[in-house]
């Protein structure tokens, strides 16, 4: 596979109330710019998801916000940087956040974010495709979720043959260079799934 010209950020629409998240946020969002490696995102300017599109923004990277309609005004849509996609509806979202992705990364969130990366491990569960995905484990933010896993191994409901890879990195600086050596091993063929397969998704 070649190296990741674009990552997927799902994110919180809200800080949170612990900074760290908005300033690790910010780190990875300058790390994208510095790297010339896209962002996709929500499209929002609230939150996290403000906060590591701004900083993209500021140190001259690129941006593309996928948004549906119904959350243009809710989520404030940042139409300032370099593009915004309006789409009718949530679906419709997330498959283009897929196609336009290398890589999937999940910051600190809400169940929305919950939602969308747990989706990608589960199309990469079932052999949709092999992308790399990471939880920025920022204080532990996703320790319970790790934790969740693993009850599900234990209780054989995550068996032989329903493995999935999935990075976690503590710090932001250690997010983009995960991703590409894990991108690095596998086969440009193998990362693609078919615009016709996510249409049935």
């Amino acid at each position: 596979m070649s190296r990741i010209r674009s990552v997927c950020v799902y994110c919180g629409s809200g800080p949170g109330n612990d900074p760290a998240y908005v300033e690790a946020a910010e780190q990875f969002g300058r790390e994208l710019a510095k790297n010339d490696v896209r962002l996709v995102y929500g499209g929002g300017k609230v939150g996290i998801m403000g906060a590591v599109s701004r900083a993209v923004i500021d140190h001259g990277g690129q941006v593309t916000g996928i948004i549906p309609e119904f959350l243009m005004e809710r989520e404030h849509a940042r139409k300032a940087g370099n593009g915004l996609i309006v789409t009718h509806d949530m679906h419709q979202r997330k498959r283009k956040m897929f196609q336009m992705a290398d890589a999937f990364v999940a910051l600190p969130g809400g169940v929305g974010t919950l939602e969308e990366i747990v989706e990608q491990i589960t199309w990469a569960q079932l052999g949709r495709h092999r992308k790399p995905i990471l939880l920025a484990n920022i204080n532990k933010f996703w320790d319970p979720l790790c934790a969740l896993f693993e009850h599900m191994k234990s209780l054989q409901f995550i068996r032989r043959g329903l493995e999935f890879d999935l990075l976690l990195a503590d710090k932001a600086d250690d997010i983009l260079p995960k991703l590409q050596a894990a991108a690095a091993a596998i086969p440009e063929e193998a990362k693609q799934m078919q615009t016709a397969d996510t249409e049935r998704l």
